[in-house]
């Protein structure tokens, strides 16, 4: 619903600005606001999201009576492909700058270097750290419970070190809140968002003198770094918790030494014919 809501504020903002309100709208300026916004999107994702909620935004403008015509179908379709994309792994040694950019001496920078290594460790997604609780983690059987998509859920084993800073968080000054594993550090405290783990990377970015990423990044910075140990593409699918082996297929695009013994050769020019 929020991002409903975003991407609602900023198309009738756009229509303020031309003026005319609803009552001028028409196809035409439909067709022109996806265009300028999908160009600027920067993914597939973005632009998906954009015409999703400008869809459900004009049908409910067409049931106010505020446009007399449904103008849905000026709101065409993202192209997109599976597997179009490819994995984008961080380049040697940015992890551990990451990691090494947190101030342990603080509450704030324990509490920032027990996310990343989660997120670096174990490959989880940002909702799924924010999501977790002081409940999911069995420290004598050295599991932590995992919320994923769909409402799956996954004991995997917790990495010494991201067990270590995790420990370190937990018993360091942490608020004695129940619930929530990662807490604000200012009043009032709650619970840590999917934007406030984003946040966490950018910062360590910032302290590290890198270009902000998301943390997807490290999601497949595992996976290239599990690829280079030699696990296939079912153990990285496994660790990743993809419940489709499409899902981790697009990781083979990067494994270049595996695909170059099945590049077959290029067709040379030789006297006028391809040989």
């Amino acid at each position: 619903m929020r991002c409903y809501s975003n991407w609602a504020v900023k198309f009738v903002g756009w229509l303020d600005e031309r003026g005319g309100g609803w009552c001028g709208l028409d196809a035409g300026m439909v067709g022109s606001y996806v265009g300028e916004v999908t160009t600027s999107a920067g993914s597939v994702e973005t632009s998906k999201a954009m015409v999703t909620a400008l869809r459900s935004l004009l049908r409910f403008a067409l049931q106010a009576g505020w446009v007399v015509q449904d103008l849905t179908g000026a709101v065409l379709p993202v192209a997109s492909w599976r597997l179009a994309s490819t994995p984008s792994p961080l380049p040697d040694g940015v992890v551990g700058r990451l990691l090494a950019s947190c101030d342990v001496s603080t509450l704030a920078g324990r509490r920032d270097r027990a996310v990343l290594e989660l997120l670096a460790g174990l490959g989880l997604r940002r909702g799924e750290v924010a999501s977790l609780d002081v409940g999911d983690l069995d420290w004598h059987a050295g599991l932590i419970t995992v919320t994923g998509k769909a409402s799956r859920i996954d004991k995997l084993p917790l990495p010494g070190r991201a067990g270590e800073a995790v420990a370190a968080y937990v018993m360091g000054g942490r608020t004695v809140l129940p619930g929530a594993l990662f807490l604000t550090v200012r009043r009032p405290w709650r619970r840590l968002d999917p934007a406030g783990v984003s946040g966490i990377v950018r910062q360590a970015c910032r302290r590290s003198g890198l270009e902000p990423v998301g943390p997807h990044r490290l999601r497949h910075t595992l996976a290239s770094e599990l690829l280079r140990a030699g696990a296939g593409l079912p153990e990285i699918g496994q660790v990743l918790r993809h419940a489709s082996l499409h899902s981790t297929a697009g990781y083979a695009k990067i494994d270049w030494e595996r695909l170059r013994l099945i590049a077959r050769p290029w067709p040379m020019l030789v006297a006028g014919h391809l040989s």
